[in-house]
């Protein structure tokens, strides 16, 4: 019964160490680099002409600041998202 006791105990220790070793891991782990320039990239950016109304909500562009759309001759203005 004592051995079974032992066996249980290392088994228990090697999870615990495993699964603590798998954690710091996954938080040294670094950010991963931008994609390259001409790429998608999910944006959440929504955009209201001035001169009509009419909204816009871009949600993939090829930068992170993407020149706003133009309507009606001219260029929409960034609306601040109510999320």
């Amino acid at each position: 019964m004592l051995v079974l006791k032992i066996i249980l105990a290392v088994a228990v220790a090697v999870i615990l160490l495993r699964t603590g070793i798998a954690v710091l891991r996954a938080l040294a782990t670094p950010i991963p680099e931008p994609p390259p320039a001409g790429e998608l990239r999910k944006v959440k950016l929504q955009y209201r002409c001035s001169l009509c109304g009419t909204e816009v909500r871009m949600t993939v562009a090829t930068n992170e600041k993407p020149d706003p759309p133009r309507h009606c001759m001219d260029d929409m203005e960034l609306q601040v998202a109510e999320d």
